[in-house]
């Protein structure tokens, strides 16, 4: 469920457009580029005000239209990446994924099936995307600083787009990193196919009209939030063909933010391997353990039920995620069928080509350039060994690799619009956890309704 005021304050911008850059750090700068589209002006002046604390944006007296925007969120989109191996901070790398322990894409796609989750509880996307809102929604109240929710909101804004990556959903070959693929016949791995490279291509694609603004009221609400970026065409087809009224995303959008009753999720499993083991999981030794301080109950119960991994915190026992889900923010629901594209039965993102033999590593393959995947500098593809010109008319330079640049593959998950789907799903997202947070604060409930 989801409270009226965030399904109005959400789809009151994209309802109101006529018919008509997870992710490397252009995929992260797109999703915040829809989400900032979407707040509702003075919720986007309290987030530039954390951002920008010094310059007290929401309540200044100059004009509001001179000083819109007051900040870009996709400035800081990527600041979660760049600060991740800093010594302080490298507790939150696993923070950017999520990985079920049965994970086995294409085949089979649990989440998390019987054994659980990689990891501690709250060592994950999915529970620190809650985590970081509880610090805003604290900070609402008055009981967090302005540092604090700083902090939480770079990486929610990072965290939210991570999410709707769905290699950072899977825990095979840590999340596809470790399986090599070709892309216009040079070497690199699926997880930067979807980190960046698919995003490349469609920004080639994009038509040309997108290359000028946005007309009347539409380019009015979004033009605004562009900033120049080579991106920005993306972001406007995006907004017109996905996101407005009659377009492909239309109707769909407006369940985007509903959260599921966590009654309806799995149970937890039985505990069966205890039972089949002859230990009674409730039995005295188990409580003796617990006096002795030799664990908590969970860990204790693990321990019964002969789950060591579990038990000492390499794995969470399945049953978790109804606590990183509420009736507002629901990352686990949200994520579930994203995940599931890994497996999807038309088109599933981990290829079955790469089930088949040959992912071994050769002397002389040429990488993909990290700045083409990160910032979309597709000149490097030309002129260079493996590159699109020394493809034209030849054989593949590496036939012992799937390669995914294909109609069977990009053409189809180009024509699907998919990627374009999950930038605009968790845009929207992030804009709709970001209003229910600040509306109060920002006093907009009443003149919100109202649009």
């Amino acid at each position: 469920m989801r409270s009226n005021f965030l399904h109005t304050a959400v789809v009151a911008v994209a309802t109101s457009l006529p018919a008509a850059y997870a992710w490397g750090a252009a995929g992260h700068e797109i999703v915040a580029t829809i989400a900032q589209v979407h707040l509702p002006k003075p919720v986007l002046s309290l987030v530039c005000d954390i951002l920008n604390p010094n310059l007290n944006l929401s309540t200044s007296t100059s004009s509001t239209e001179e000083a819109f925007p007051p900040c870009h969120l996709s400035s800081i989109a990527s600041w979660a990446d760049s600060i991740r191996m800093r010594p302080q901070y490298r507790y939150t790398a696993p923070m950017h994924y999520v990985n079920a322990v049965d994970d086995a894409p294409p085949h089979s796609c649990p989440f998390p099936g019987t054994h659980g989750w990689q990891g501690r509880p709250t060592g994950n996307i999915l529970a620190a995307i809650g985590n970081v809102t509880n610090v805003l929604r604290d900070f609402a109240k008055g009981e967090r600083t302005v540092g604090d929710a700083e902090e939480a909101l770079k990486f929610l804004v990072h965290w939210m787009g991570d999410m709707h990556q769905p290699l950072h959903m899977s825990g095979r070959e840590k999340g596809g990193n470790g399986v090599r693929v070709a892309w216009n016949g040079r070497v690199t791995n699926l997880h930067s196919v979807w980190d960046g490279l698919l995003i490349a291509q469609a920004l080639r694609l994009t038509p040309r009209k997108y290359s000028h603004p946005l007309p009347g009221s539409e380019g009015a609400l979004v033009e605004p939030h562009l900033r120049g970026a080579i991106y920005d065409p993306y972001v406007r087809r995006i907004m017109h063909e996905g996101l407005s009224v009659g377009g492909r995303f239309d109707t769909e959008s407006d369940g985007w933010l509903d959260c599921p009753s966590t009654a309806s999720y799995s149970e937890p499993l039985s505990k069966a391997s205890a039972a089949a083991s002859g230990i009674a999981s409730s039995s005295a030794v188990g409580y003796a353990l617990q006096l002795l301080g030799l664990g908590s109950s969970e860990a204790v119960q693990s321990l019964l039920d002969l789950d060591f991994a579990a038990a000492f915190g390499l794995t969470t026992r399945p049953g978790v995620e109804k606590e990183w889900d509420d009736a507002v923010l629901c990352p686990y629901a949200w994520a579930r069928p994203i995940h599931a594209l890994n497996c999807d039965a038309d088109l599933p993102i981990w290829p079955h080509g790469l089930d088949a033999p040959g992912e071994h590593e050769l002397e002389g393959w040429h990488e993909v350039p990290y700045d083409v995947v990160d910032f979309l500098d597709m000149s490097l593809l030309d002129g260079v060994p493996g590159g699109a010109k020394a493809q034209a008319g030849g054989r593949p330079r590496h036939p012992e690799l799937l390669e995914l640049d294909t109609p069977e593959y990009a053409g189809r998950i180009a024509s699907g619009w998919v990627v374009e789907r999950l930038l605009a799903q968790g845009g929207v997202r992030l804009a709709g956890v970001l209003t229910d947070i600040f509306a109060d604060v920002a006093g907009i409930e009443g003149e919100y309704a109202k649009v």
